[in-house]
Order: C-alpha cells, then sequence, then structure tokens
C-alpha cells in the first residue's frame, strides 16, 4: 500500500496562466479528458480550477466564458501538500479545508494533483468513488 503523496499523485499536472479563458480551459479538460487544472504563475500555484467552477462561477452567472480567465474565477485560500508528505496528511488536509484536490507543491513549483479519487482508489479500490474514478469519462 502506498503510504507517500508522490506515489498516488497525477504527474505531470495540467497548468494555465490566470490570464488563460475559461473557454480555452474548458477545451484542455475536454480534450485531455480532466477535471482539473493548477493556475500558476511563475510556477508558483495560485489555485485549482474545476469544471463545476467553470460552471458555477461562469456559465451560472451568464458571464462570457470566451473572456472570463482563470484568475477570476479562483476562490478561496489555497491547500496544497508535498510528494513527500503521507497520504493520511493529504486526507487530513482535504477533510479540513474541504477540498476534493490538492496541488503537490515540491521546491514551490507544483509537480502533481493529488484528487479524492486518487485517494479512494489506493485506499479502499472497490468503492464506487474508486471505480468511478479509475474509469474514462463519457464522452
Amino acid at each position: 500500500m502506498a503510504e507517500q503523496v508522490r506515489e498516488i499523485m497525477t504527474q505531470p499536472p495540467y497548468t494555465v496562466s490566470p490570464q488563460t479563458t475559461l473557454y480555452e480551459i474548458a477545451v484542455i479538460m475536454r480534450d485531455k479528458d480532466i477535471g482539473d487544472v493548477v493556475v500558476t504563475e511563475d510556477d508558483s500555484a495560485l489555485g485549482v480550477l474545476t469544471d463545476r467552477d467553470i460552471v458555477v462561477r461562469c456559465v451560472a452567472d451568464g458571464a462570457d466564458c470566451g473572456t472570463a480567465t482563470a484568475g477570476g474565477a479562483l476562490s478561496g485560500r489555497l491547500s496544497v501538500v508535498g510528494p513527500d508528505d503521507s497520504i493520511d496528511e493529504a486526507v487530513r488536509i482535504m477533510r479540513e479545508s474541504a477540498v476534493r484536490r490538492l496541488p503537490v507543491i515540491d521546491a514551490d513549483r507544483v509537480v502533481g494533483v493529488v484528487s479524492l479519487g486518487d485517494l479512494a482508489v489506493e485506499r479502499d479500490p472497490s468503492s464506487v468513488l474508486a471505480s468511478i474514478s479509475g474509469s474514462r469519462a463519457n464522452t
């Protein structure tokens, strides 16, 4: 069983700049079959933007996703984990921060992302969440 975040994180992470439009991000998510990107500036993580964030902070508000940007859609404080941190530490941070994804930071650089789905696949592979997380998205 994996013990450290580095053993289960998704790498490399998909990153975008704060100036990237939400439309461009949605295309990346569709083409790469992913649900999140890490917003970075000068290799520093500013936040995680999810497909749900695009829907809630752009589409539902009637904003123009062709001009609205990643930087404008980020919310709250950023929680992160290190690659050498324990999986239990990642779970603790997710629980306390009420987030489903954590950028993995090593020497101030984003090196991966660990998600609730990654944790489910590792810790409870027979769970419904692990089954869904391990499957390819419907397209």
